[in-house]
């Protein structure tokens, strides 16, 4: 028997970590005093527990403590032993309690009576932000997760700590404190109120970058070579100078891979130091030593039988002689920064070697000489097993499946794999940052992998409401566009939420009207026809109304109107060869243009009359631009189409050079002559349009530094005539100047855009029928999340139009430069503002043109 007295010591989960357990006792009398007693028991013996007694608890039921505890009255219990610890640590993992501890009561016989004393982590009633706007704030308690009936434990205060300071050091406090007080709150059970002091400092800068030791390389060298980390220079807007210590070690690595790409094996940094004085500005010392240059030797692959040593040298590309180049060598065997690379890595892994590895490894170092072994383990082919998508709640698994290039029982390709990223961001339903490919169950044994493609959908439909007022009333516009439509379920009513989704099909429905017009539009598009190959059929159809104007009573004169029907159908189809990034797209299109008693003004067979128009319109284009539509990175896109109507002066046997000697084609002037009868003459040469259309559209996307993107794209266009007799239709004619937004055309006529002068002022009036456009823009994104994309832009560019190609002149252009701003929400589309300078003249005086602002709705990427 043992005697333990006079010692209130508990049995907790403090002494389970130091690994010594010890029962003592407690005597709880009359619930106000504690007063210890002998108590009797046996060490090691198995008790009978009698009764657990819960003491401390605020919140919870004590007998839900009980019996999450698992202990329970009438079990064999050993003291001290396991089960207590258990119990403990059971406890301890809910992290509801900053204190668990068991006292023995009563010992009664083989009886034994406990008691369970427990301390509650108190809760967050409130919060409060000192040291920094009250907005700023609220974003703060959002990004640390700081919220009302949070657990307020040491380890929260202490990580939330931790997270401020090191939230405000990357921004460039480098001396930023959080202080973080609690206090009880007495008008709730076991709360706290909580008071975060911020104090984020002075922004630090870097006064100076002072390098010791190099003699190869320029102190200029290796500070460009710092990417983040830069001085305080006069002028710099584009990179700050502020001191961020993550990107501070970053930039040390690549002081020495700039050594590495010059020859210097061995540089390295003896000693770095960082002298902060405690004001706004610190200097940076980097003592270095940069050893001796190396040159590449002899370069061996060991251990390959899929690729030959040639076909692997050529991939390399380092020769013998060489200047030692330790980046370059990395990245041509596994480019890290691009994952679809031009390296031997990929080379395996397009051909289904996921398990093969690549290492170089050098073997001897004579003199300045370096030779090296890859060597090579191919690892057995890997083939796909299991395939799956993720994170699709609305669209259906067969339009995402249809896309997917990475099927069961197919030889492993990572090309495959980024391809289909690609594809699946580029369907619009989905955010394109966020497609994420998992890689799971790889079996080097059984040759396969499985692959999960997690997504995150967005809205893919947009709204547009409009009113206003002019023309002399007001001006509504409805338009609806759903990008993800399911029309086999449009008689389902279950499927209305608020419109059948999830098939992959565009539904696009436009109503725009005021007293003088109506415009209705309905278009459609089935991406895969069949639904086995991605050809597109698409179908729209439109009809605009236009009234005259009556001055005089403010109203419409609806005997004076103008017509336009228009019909298209089209199929687009994927290409194979050279590449399947090509597709080939055909439509064939019918306009009817009805006039009666309406001066528009610009045709030429007067305010009565019709024209027709069947066209048939030929595109081969390519497109293989990444990662995201909106804001593309690489690649690029171009089309090259061709618009044409039927020959019909060669088979109608009309002489259209002769037609004012036709009686049926003269008037008789004021003065009684017979003279040609201008508009029957035009009016016959418009009966039926005929016309041939070609056009170029390229633009290329070059990622220069991180974000930052340049665009280049060069436009070129032209309208002839089969036959000169007959002219060139005044319909289909091109304007250029402006923002190129035109809703609302009456002869079918393409805005070009050229920021810097007004809408369609490069043209004359009655339009252009040949021109050429160049443009440079810089992109940086300021966001990209799913809700909105925004980035700003710095553009340069040039164009001229024409009437007659024998006054083109491509390098005779209308020039100019400008900034602006590009909003995409899903909702709505893209939104943008662009402040151009046009430096030349639009109307041949010679002054030019100056400042313009333009304002972009709904434009293309």
């Amino acid at each position: 028997m043992e005697k333990q007295a006079n010692n209130l010591t508990k049995y907790s989960m403090r002494n389970i970590y130091f690994g010594a357990i010890t029962i003592f006792f407690v005597l709880l009398s009359n619930n106000t005093a504690l007063r210890a007693q002998e108590i009797k028991f046996d060490k090691g013996k198995n008790y009978i527990l009698g009764g657990v007694e819960v003491t401390g608890v605020k919140s919870y039921n004590k007998q839900t403590v009980v019996t999450y505890s698992g202990l329970r009255v009438g079990q064999e219990i050993t003291i001290p032993g396991e089960q207590v610890s258990e119990v403990i640590k059971k406890l301890w993992k809910l992290e509801l309690f900053s204190d668990v501890n068991f006292y023995i009561d009563r010992v009664e016989g083989d009886q034994v009576f406990l008691i369970l004393d427990i301390k509650e982590v108190p809760t967050l009633s409130s919060v409060k932000v000192e040291g920094i706007k009250k907005k700023k704030g609220e974003a703060v308690l959002k990004e640390a997760d700081i919220k009302k009936g949070k657990r307020v434990t040491e380890s929260f205060i202490t990580n939330t700590r931790n997270f401020l300071v090191n939230k405000y050091k990357k921004q460039g406090f480098l001396h930023a404190k959080a202080n973080i007080i609690t206090a009880p709150d007495t008008s709730a059970v076991n709360a706290v109120k909580m008071q975060v002091n911020i104090d984020r400092g002075e922004k630090v800068k870097v006064r100076d970058i002072v390098f010791e030791g190099n003699e190869a390389l320029k102190d200029k060298t290796l500070r460009k070579a710092m990417k983040n980390t830069k001085r305080k220079m006069f002028g710099r807007f584009w990179k700050k100078s502020k001191f961020i210590p993550e990107d501070y070690k970053t930039d040390l690595t690549s002081v020495i891979d700039k050594y590495k790409e010059r020859g210097y094996r061995d540089a390295r940094i003896i000693l770095d130091t960082v002298i902060d004085d405690k004001s706004k500005n610190i200097s940076i010392n980097i003592d270095l030593e940069e050893g001796d240059k190396y040159y590449f030797g002899s370069i061996d692959f060991v251990g390959n039988t899929v690729y030959s040593d040639r076909q692997l040298a050529s991939l390399l590309g380092i020769q013998p002689g060489d200047t030692y180049n330790g980046v370059l060598l990395r990245q041509r065997i596994q480019d890290e920064t691009k994952p679809d690379g031009d390296d031997i890595t990929n080379q395996y892994q397009n051909n289904g070697y996921l398990f093969s590895t690549i290492t170089p490894v050098e073997i001897s170092a004579k003199n300045d000489t370096i030779d090296f072994e890859i060597r090579i383990r191919e690892g057995k082919l890997a083939y796909f097993n299991d395939v799956r998508v993720s994170g699709n709640d609305k669209t259906n698994d067969h339009v995402i499946y249809r896309e997917i290039r990475t099927r069961p029982g197919e030889k492993y390709s990572k090309e495959n794999v980024i391809r289909t990223i690609r594809e699946l961001g580029g369907l619009g339903y989905f955010d394109q940052e966020a497609v994420v490919p998992d890689i799971k169950n790889a079996d080097p044994n059984a040759g396969t992998v499985d692959i999960e493609y997690g997504l995150t959908e967005k809205g893919s439909s947009q709204i547009e409401l409009q009113g206003g007022y002019g023309g002399g009333g007001f001006i509504g516009t409805l338009g609806l566009s759903f990008s993800n439509f399911a029309i086999k379920d449009l008689f389902k009513k279950d499927a209305y939420k608020p419109v059948p989704m999830g098939d992959g099909q565009t539904l696009a429905l436009r109503l725009q009207a005021s007293r003088f017009y109506q415009t209705y539009s309905f278009s459609f598009a089935e991406p895969w026809m069949g639904g086995k190959k991605p050809t597109q059929f698409s179908a729209s159809l439109s009809h605009s109304r236009q009234f005259y104007y009556d001055w005089r009573t403010g109203r419409p004169d609806k005997s004076q109107r103008f017509y336009i029907t228009s019909f298209t159908l089209g199929l687009a189809k994927r290409l194979e060869v050279p590449d399947d990034y090509f597709s080939l797209s055909h439509s064939l299109s019918f306009q009817y243009y009805d006039l009666e008693n309406y001066p528009i003004g610009l045709f030429r067979f007067g305010s009565t009359g019709f024209a027709r128009n069947i066209a048939y319109t030929i595109a081969l284009s390519r497109d293989n631009r990444f990662p995201k539509l909106i804001y593309p990175r690489t690649g690029s896109r171009f089309t090259i189409s061709a618009r044409l109507t039927p020959p019909y002066s060669l088979f109608d046997g009309v002489d259209y050079a002769n037609l004012g000697d036709k009686p049926e084609f003269q008037t008789e002037d004021e003065d009684g002559n017979i003279v040609p009868d201008d508009e029957k003459i035009e009016q016959e040469k418009i009966k039926w349009l005929e016309f041939y259309k070609i056009k170029f559209d390229g633009e290329w996307y070059n990622r220069l530094v991180g974000d930052l993107v340049l665009k280049t794209s060069a436009n070129f266009g032209y309208l002839g005539a089969y036959n000169s007799d007959r002219g060139v239709v005044p319909f289909e004619r091109f304007y250029l100047g402006g923002d190129g937004m035109a809703n609302y055309t009456l002869d079918s006529r393409e805005t070009i855009q050229l920021r810097g002068y007004p809408n369609q002022s490069l043209s004359p009036n009655i339009g252009s029928t040949i021109y050429n456009k160049f443009s440079l823009e810089l992109r940086y994104p300021l966001t990209l999340k799913p809700a909105a994309s925004i980035y700003g832009l710095i553009f340069a560019e040039g164009g001229a139009a024409y009437t007659d190609f024998k006054e083109y002149n491509p390098f005779q252009l209308k020039r100019s430069a400008g900034f602006g701003l590009r909003i995409f929400m899903p909702a709505f589309g893209l939104l943008g503002i662009d402040f151009g300078h046009g430096f030349d003249s639009v109307d041949g005086t010679g002054q030019k043109n100056g400042w313009e602002t333009h304002f972009i709705i709904g434009q293309q990427f």
